[in-house]
C-alpha cells in the first residue's frame, strides 16, 4: 500500500531555516546607486536586516570595507559565515533564500526577461553611469541646460525602450512586471537619475517613475539621502 501523505510531501518546497541575522554594507546613500539595489529590495519585501553605512570618499573608507570584503565595493551582504558581494548576486541569493516572497516573476517568460534586463543594466550603460552619477539631493534645476552626449542619450533610449516593453506586456500600468520585484528595485537608481537631471520621457513612463519614487522602500531611501551632508564631488556631475 502507498503511503500517499508521505508522497505529497515530496512535492513541497521548504523555506531554508534563518538563523543569521542579515548584515548589509552600504555605501552614502545619496550617491551609491549599487547600494542602493538590495537595500530598496530588501525593505520592499521586508527582509529584515541590520545596515552598516560606510562613507565613500573619506580616507579610511577603503580600510573599513577590506573589513567586510576583499573586493573592496559595497554592497556587501553578510549571512552567518556566508558573504555575498556584488548587488546582483546578492538579490539572487536573496531570491533563492525567500523563495515565497517571489523576489523575481513568477512566470518563465517573465522572469527570463526580467534577469536579462538587470544583467544589461549590470554591464551596460556606462556612458549615462558617468554622464549622470546618481545624486538623489540634486534639483532637475541644478542640470538646467546641461549637454547631454550622444553616448548618454543613446542609453536613456534603450532604457525606454525596456521599460516600454515591459510595462505593455507585464506591468499592467504598475511596475515593470505587474509587481514589484527585483527589476524594479534594480532600475530604482536610473530613475534617481532621471529625476535629478530633469529627463522627461513618454507619459506611460513618467508615470512609472512616479510610482517608483511613491514606493515606500524607495521613499524611506530617498529621505535618508536627502539628510546625508557629504558632499563628493567627484560623485557629482558638473553643473
Amino acid at each position: 500500500m502507498q503511503n500517499t501523505d508521505l508522497e505529497s510531501q515530496t512535492s513541497i518546497v521548504l523555506q531554508p531555516t534563518r538563523r543569521a541575522e542579515l548584515i548589509l554594507i552600504i555605501g552614502n546613500k545619496n550617491y551609491s546607486s549599487w547600494s542602493m539595489r538590495p537595500w530598496v529590495l530588501m525593505k520592499a519585501f521586508g527582509i529584515p536586516f541590520r545596515e552598516i553605512r560606510i562613507a565613500l570618499g573619506q580616507a579610511d573608507t577603503v580600510t573599513n570595507i577590506a573589513e567586510y570584503s576583499l573586493a573592496g565595493r559595497v554592497p556587501v551582504l553578510l549571512d552567518g559565515t556566508t558573504t555575498v558581494w556584488d548587488s546582483l548576486a546578492i538579490c539572487e541569493y536573496l531570491a533563492e533564500q525567500f523563495v515565497s516572497e517571489e523576489l523575481w516573476p513568477t512566470a518563465v517568460p517573465a522572469r527570463a526577461l526580467a534577469r536579462s534586463m538587470c544583467a544589461e543594466m549590470h554591464t551596460s550603460f556606462s556612458a549615462l553611469r558617468s554622464g549622470m552619477p546618481m545624486d538623489i539631493r540634486a534639483r532637475s534645476s541644478d542640470y538646467a541646460g546641461a549637454p547631454r552626449s550622444p553616448e548618454v542619450q543613446a542609453d536613456i533610449g534603450r532604457i525606454s525602450e525596456l521599460w516600454e516593453d515591459c510595462l505593455r506586456q507585464y506591468g499592467h500600468h504598475r511596475f515593470l512586471f505587474g509587481d514589484f520585484s527585483i527589476a524594479d528595485a534594480y532600475f530604482a537608481p536610473v530613475v534617481m537619475r532621471f529625476h535629478s537631471y530633469g529627463v522627461f520621457l513618454a507619459p506611460a513612463l513618467q508615470a512609472y517613475m512616479k510610482r517608483v519614487i511613491a514606493h515606500p522602500a524607495v521613499e524611506s531611501w530617498m529621505q535618508e539621502a536627502m539628510a546625508e551632508t557629504e558632499v563628493i564631488p567627484r560623485y557629482q556631475a558638473p553643473r
